[in-house]
């Protein structure tokens, strides 16, 4: 007889069950017989044994060689794209705008309020925001961004928005939902060169990028928006960088000139046509629009609406609080006429007249007076004849400062005071009436934050109290919260509101 040897574990098993087998099968045979058919079964079991395992010596050498040519050739690129990834600068991305408060009377009522409350508040002279806000307003920004292997980038972006001024948990019956921007931007293509090098493309509905604000009035000094296309950052000189677009709003459901067949409505496209030109610090904004038929537009008898316009923006973006210490301004001059003269949101209006024209200044800054103390002073002001109606005059200018004391790394107090005066003449427009005087209002606000340290750190949760003022005489202008039964000077308001931004 052969020796047996058992050399796998594998092996040992196919021979348990093989002695099993035979012994039931073959209780006939001799006891030599059964060890010799048994030694061949097992030998041929090692053989399987044995093969497996060159199978898998191969695969496991195959594997070492396939990570090896990844680690010279493809890790590099999977880190990079993990770098990417955590940079923002690939993948998805999620930002959101919210505020959110209770404003509450002397009453003990939800109060009247707002930036917009004043006369010249319809005609965009904003006051300060800083406990003079009801609203819950929401905005939610979802970017997916892509990098591909010629190092070319796509961007693409939806913004859902929603505002009320309701204090409930359910308000859908009275929202304002709305998806304000959907749209995607191409740049770094490889195929771009010369002046287009480092220009990016874009098309859908979007809010211009090179919008700019006065945060604390809830005042955009220059707001572009529609639907449309352009390109951004086309270097046309070694100091001159220059954007072009074009963008198209609506004008709906508006009354068309016809005594015969009153009721008839119209609507038409606005057509903006935008050149945005920086140089060094200094930007140039021209507009030109066109609406066509917007001049059937029943406005006021013997009245012509516009139906083209011209706007013009000459800004400056300083690095320092005007020259002065560390910090920052921006300045802007804004001159319009006809659909133009509505120089903050462009093209929004198509009421206005053919001879509008309108100018406005918007200024401010920010910076350190003192080591746990910051002020953010800000003008804003405009001019504007023939607007609405032949002779009718709008004059506005407000000055706002907010201040903020820095007190532990959690907490800070807030102040700001703010005062804006008007001399209005709609001449009848609207069955508004002529008025002339201020509004004041000052604001305590103590804030609670994760942590402070200058006027954009985000989020915060304030406490505030307001005292609002005004003459008389701006009760009777017809179409603003001031002259409201209960609100007609001399107002107390108290409330918290959220803030939240990243």
């Amino acid at each position: 007889m052969h020796k047996m040897t058992f050399k796998t574990p594998l092996a040992i098993a196919i021979a348990a069950a093989s002695l099993g087998m035979s012994g039931v099968a073959s209780a006939q045979m001799t006891m030599e017989q059964r060890f010799a058919e048994l030694e061949a079964r097992i030998e041929a079991a090692e053989q399987r044994a044995d093969a497996a395992e060159r199978r898998a010596e191969i695969a496991e050498q195959s594997q070492s060689t396939a990570v090896a040519t990844e680690s010279d050739a493809e890790i590099e690129e999977r880190l990079a794209r993990v770098e990417r990834y955590a940079d923002g600068e690939e993948g998805f991305s999620f930002n959101v705008y919210a505020r959110s408060g209770l404003l509450i009377g002397e009453d003990g009522k939800s109060e009247n309020a707002g930036p917009y409350l004043t006369p010249a508040g319809g005609e965009g002279g904003a006051v300060g925001r800083l406990g003079n806000e009801p609203d819950t307003y929401a905005e939610a920004i979802f970017n997916y961004r892509m990098q591909f292997d010629n190092g070319a980038k796509a961007l693409y972006r939806t913004m859902i928005a929603d505002g009320t001024t309701s204090s409930n948990d359910w308000t859908g019956g009275e929202s304002d939902l709305n998806v304000r921007q959907v749209f995607a931007e191409f740049s770094d293509l490889p195929s771009f060169t010369g002046a287009f090098e480092n220009a990016s493309i874009w098309a859908g509905k979007r809010f211009d990028r090179d919008n700019f604000d006065i945060h604390w009035l809830d005042s955009d000094v220059i707001f572009l928006a529609g639907t449309g296309g352009g390109i951004y950052d086309m270097q046309l000189a070694d100091n001159w960088k220059s954007n072009l677009s074009i963008y198209g709003r609506s004008f709906a459901d508006y009354p068309i000139i016809d005594r015969e067949n009153p009721g008839l409505e119209g609507d038409t496209d606005n057509l903006i046509l935008t050149s945005n030109n920086y140089f060094g610090n200094w930007q140039w904004m021209v507009n030109g629009m066109s609406a066509a038929d917007n001049d059937e537009r029943d406005i006021e008898v013997g009245q012509t609406a516009a139906d083209t316009g011209f706007h013009t923006m000459i800004a400056y973006h300083g690095d320092s609080f005007f020259g002065m210490g560390e910090g920052n301004f921006k300045a802007a001059v804004l001159h319009g006429q006809g659909l133009g003269a509505e120089t903050k949101s462009l093209g929004s209006r198509g009421d206005l007249t053919d001879d509008a024209t309108a100018t406005r200044l918007a200024l401010y800054g920010t910076t350190y007076i003192a080591p746990q103390w910051r002020i953010a002073p800000s003008i804003l002001a405009e001019t504007s004849e023939d607007r609405y109606a032949q002779g009718d005059k709008y004059n506005w200018a407000g000055l706002n400062v907010r201040l903020a004391n820095e007190l532990t790394q959690n907490f800070e107090m807030q102040y700001e005071a703010g005062y804006q005066w008007m001399d209005l003449d709609p001449q009848g427009y609207s069955g508004r009436n002529a008025v002339d005087g201020g509004f004041s209002k000052f604001t305590i606000a103590p804030t609670f934050k994760p942590e402070v340290g200058g006027f954009w750190q985000r989020p915060e949760i304030r406490l505030f109290t307001t005292f609002s003022d005004w003459d008389d005489d701006l009760n009777n202008y017809g179409a603003s919260s001031l002259g409201n039964e209960g609100f007609t000077g001399g107002q107390w308001t108290f409330g918290v509101q959220t803030e939240v931004w990243f």
